[in-house]
């Protein structure tokens, strides 16, 4: 299932159901980073209660039902350190294995021997990415799917934000850069006469001039838009990751002073950055607003209310690239998150092309004799995820496992040896080219303009301005138009950004489509005040329809057609939800004084 669209929740009402009806008595979910297991007690699985426990210190106590452990909590390399076989090989009767395309994934991996230890139970698996390359097959070991559910569907259905991709072209990336004879790095060396390019930088070569340029791009959008925009910045690696802290904190010194925490490097070697990463996702928290990372935060990270991804390292695997996207496809309705932006800097979201990005892997991995790979055509082009050469600045030497054992997922030093690069400044750098590209329902890039997208939705929804007038006219909910256009594929607030914030759809539809002049919303409400067809209703009612001509203004039709507003302030004041609906006589009165505010409102038109 798509990131963002439920996994953990739809594991935590399979394991309830066969829990509560004695099926499965006891179960064990696993997990590979420290993350994934808190954002899990903390949240679906908070209902086990007492029930449930978290295996630390390779600690086990048998008296729970429930129970939630990382790999590394459960082995070592040492066998005494081996805590998975203090338990019985029958002791549990069903295993969830989050983000099972990693981890146990290889057949020879270290951590494939805790599930081979519980074979007895039921294992199931849990990705938004299954893996099928020519050494690791999450269908050999799990079967088939049971069920799947892809980010296109979830965008489709409303559950996953849309997206928007700014591709930003640097002059050093598109015709590479070579040194001029005889210069020298920042520690006085000669540096090698070749020409460097993308792979290059931040691996082996830092160009100061780039980092402070993607930095300022990056500030330069968010003023744009929101600099309170929650944003993940996807770096090289950890020296990468450091570097661009310091360089979006120079581009920011404004609101740094008002407080530091304003962007913070979260990677695994930073502890001060880790204790904030719950702060980044919790939707309440302001702060951190930038976070600048390389592996921590690719999965598992629920951040409801990221805005903004940039794209600043060379991904080659698509399972890495799907993952860093979902950390952008929640949608949180209360904070304003419908859509999100990918910044991509490193020509990236050429995988948006790829026919696996939207599909499921086909299975490649050789089959043994005695396997049948079913229904795999052997004419089809074998997908194979190219793992990333390096992960953190350190070099590839042989892992035990693909990912380290102090809980976090971060490679260790353990397994690799560290990197030389070279730095230097005092390069021009410059932005050649800077384009906006929108996708279709198809996941498709929209060739021609937004606003000839959009008004070409529409004509073929309604031909003629009257057309569309009559159904908005004769609608009970304008959200109900809304969420046809918008299942149709109208990118409502990325219209808004290019046309006008401050006007609703109505008048977006009638300016694009219909070449209607657009009025803003407040213009609309102002309209309707100097009509003061209040008069007819009582006091009471007067303030209420009042405070959602306020509402409508400020936030837009769709607000004012829902009794949830009525929760919020100002109306709190006036009373309950049910006592205010009772200022109108009835509910059937109170959405009938709403139909004739909507028809005030719309009146000119």
């Amino acid at each position: 299932m798509a990131t963002g669209t439920g996994k953990t929740y739809t594991a935590f009402q399979i394991i309830y159901r066969l829990w509560k009806a004695g099926v499965k008595k006891r179960i064990l979910f696993l997990a590979d980073r420290n993350a994934l297991i808190d954002q899990t007690k903390r949240g679906d699985f908070r209902h086990f209660k007492d029930k449930m426990t978290v295996v630390k210190n390779r600690i086990v106590d048998k008296s729970y039902e429930v129970y939630l452990a990382l790999y590394q909590g459960l082995s070592g390399t040492d066998e005494a350190a081996n805590a998975y076989k203090q338990f019985s090989p029958d002791f549990f009767d069903l295993i969830i294995i989050d983000e099972c395309h990693r981890g146990s994934a290889s057949e020879d991996s270290a951590w494939r021997e805790i599930l081979k230890h519980f074979n007895k139970a039921t294992h199931v698996g849990l990705t938004a990415t299954p893996k099928e390359t020519e050494t690791i097959s999450n269908s050999e070991y799990f079967g088939d799917p049971i069920y799947t559910y892809s980010l296109r569907q979830g965008i489709d259905d409303g559950f996953l934000a849309p997206y928007r991709v700014v591709r930003v072209g640097l002059n050093v990336d598109h015709e590479g850069w070579r040194p001029d004879k005889d210069k020298t790095d920042k520690d006085g060396n000669i540096i090698e006469d070749r020409i460097y390019n993308r792979k290059d930088y931040d691996r082996t070569l830092v160009i100061d001039e780039r980092t402070d340029m993607v930095a300022k791009k990056v500030t330069e959008f968010l003023k744009g838009t929101d600099r309170f925009s929650k944003t993940i910045i996807f770096c090289v690696d950890i020296d990468h990751a450091e570097r661009m802290r310091s360089a979006i904190a120079k581009q920011n010194s404004d609101l740094v002073r008002e407080n530091y925490k304003y962007v913070m490097q979260i990677t695994g070697d930073n502890d001060e950055g880790k204790r904030e990463l719950d702060n980044f996702i919790n939707p309440e928290e302001r702060y951190p607003v930038i976070a600048t990372t390389s592996k921590l935060m690719t999965t598992g990270v629920d951040a409801q209310t990221c805005k903004v991804i940039v794209l600043d390292s060379n991904i080659q695997s698509m399972t890495e690239f799907k993952q860093i996207i979902g950390r952008g496809t929640r949608i949180n309705e209360e904070f304003g998150k419908l859509y999100f932006t990918i910044l991509d800097f490193r020509n990236v979201t050429d995988l948006f092309a790829d026919r696996a990005f939207d599909g499921d892997p086909v299975r490649i991995k050789t089959a043994t004799e005695d396997e049948d790979l079913g229904d795999v055509k052997e004419e089809e082009e074998a997908i194979v995820d190219v793992e990333p050469i390096d992960n953190e600045g350190l070099e590839w030497q042989e892992p035990e496992t693909p990912y380290g054992e102090d809980g976090t997922g971060e490679f260790i030093d353990r397994d690799y040896v560290k990197r030389e690069k070279v730095y230097v400044n005092g390069v021009d750098v410059s932005v050649l080219i800077s384009r906006e590209m929108y996708f279709d329902n198809n996941g498709k890039p929209i060739t021609v303009s937004l606003k000839d997208h959009t008004k070409e939705i529409i004509k073929n929804q309604f031909a003629t301005l009257n057309d569309f007038l009559g159904k908005w006219n004769d609608a009970d909910r304008k959200a109900a138009i809304i969420k046809e256009l918008e299942e149709q594929g109208v990118l409502v607030s990325a219209l808004q950004d290019a046309v006008n914030k401050e006007v609703d759809l109505f008048d977006l539809i009638c300016h694009v489509a219909y070449d209607q002049p657009p009025l803003t919303r407040k213009e609309r409400a102002n309209n309707v005040t100097k009509r003061n067809y209040f008069t007819k209703y009582g006091e009471e009612a007067r303030q209420v329809l009042s405070a959602l001509l306020d509402k409508y203004a400020d936030e837009g039709i769709t607000t004012i057609e829902s009794t949830e507003v009525l929760s919020l302030h100002p109306f709190d004041d006036y009373g309950s939800p049910v006592e205010i609906i009772r200022m109108f006589g009835t509910k059937d009165k109170y959405f009938e004084a709403i139909k004739e505010l909507e028809n005030q409102l719309y009146q000119s038109a």
